[in-house]
């Protein structure tokens, strides 16, 4: 089973939004025995909170299920049980280094370097643009999905 934890700075936009998308994927593709997928955050601002719901709402206007969340921070138990990391942004990925005292891991990746134009996912949380971050991450989820794929041969 390949186990994939997505990162963003509070678990309640960016990387809940990848969870519920790569899982809904993954089922479309009947793959849902070869994966394990959750989220978390870097930082503690939101520590038991669900969704924010503008994420939601996108969730819901692509048709995408998702459960009850519970924002929770990564901790090193996580990071170690999974195989890929998937940050959403840079920033996420120095933190989470810090944080966990990581010195270099190549499980650590950001989520739009699987597509043809890595960059960041920007948080939505700042710039209220929910529409392009589920864009963002949509792109990046089937990227990383087809490049699992592949890597695997699922």
């Amino acid at each position: 089973m390949i186990k994939i934890t997505f990162v963003c700075h509070g678990n309640i936009c960016r990387s809940p939004m990848a969870e519920y998308i790569f899982k809904d994927l993954v089922e479309k593709r009947n793959l849902t025995d070869k994966f394990e997928v959750i989220s978390r955050a870097t930082s503690s601002e939101a520590l038991g909170k669900d969704i924010y719901p503008p994420a939601k709402k996108q969730l819901e206007l692509h048709g995408v299920p998702f459960d009850l969340h519970r924002s929770q921070r990564i901790d090193i138990r996580t990071y170690s049980n999974s195989d890929y990391v998937v940050c959403m942004e840079e920033y996420n990925a120095i933190s989470l280094k810090r944080y966990l005292f990581i010195r270099n891991s190549e499980k650590i990746s950001l989520l739009l370097d699987y597509t043809d134009n890595p960059r960041d996912i920007e948080d939505p949380w700042y710039s209220n643009d929910f529409t392009t971050a589920y864009r963002d991450i949509e792109l990046g989820c089937k990227s990383l999905l087809e490049f699992l794929i592949n890597k695997h041969n699922l």
